[in-house]
């Protein structure tokens, strides 16, 4: 059992409310919410000439898309996902594919576990939800598409 104050540091679970999401290498973006960093591949069934007695082998198939949902609060003058997207299929030779990279850090703010999703690409930006009679935040929501996802433990 971990006593003392460094032991309790290394072997205990960072919470997930402290995290950075850099958008394209440069733009830090508040994000309230990012989900979908998964890392899935289909598995092929393989039958061959003595699978009825050594049964059939289970290969790795094609990766599946990442799908990554990102929720934030609307500001004012903060265009940016709105801006992005238009860029996107504004024009459909040149589009805007951007890295997306989620930092889990620590109680000081330094990187611990990163999530590197590369060449995200829009697929949806749905606006916010109005009712009269609550007081919630006007909130949107991204949702992205990739094929390349690295994840990188600091030391």
């Amino acid at each position: 059992m971990a006593e003392t104050r460094a032991d309790i540091k290394s072997v205990y679970p960072l919470p997930s409310y402290n995290y950075r999401v850099t958008v394209g290498g440069s733009e830090v973006v508040s994000f309230s919410e990012v989900s979908g960093l998964d890392l899935e591949y289909e598995p092929v069934r393989y039958k061959h000439g003595l699978s009825f007695w050594m049964g059939e082998k289970i290969i790795p198939g094609m990766q599946q898309p990442i799908e990554l949902t990102m929720n934030k609060g609307i500001v004012k003058n903060r265009d940016y996902l709105s801006k992005w997207m238009s860029d996107a299929y504004g024009n459909p030779f040149s589009m805007r594919k951007r890295d997306v990279l989620v930092q889990l850090c620590d109680e000081v703010g330094k990187p611990v576990v990163a999530w590197k999703v590369k060449g995200a690409l829009p697929v949806k930006l749905t606006g916010p939800t109005f009712d009269a009679d609550s007081n919630e935040v006007a909130m949107e929501t991204m949702e992205l598409v990739a094929y390349g996802l690295e994840i990188n433990y600091s030391p």
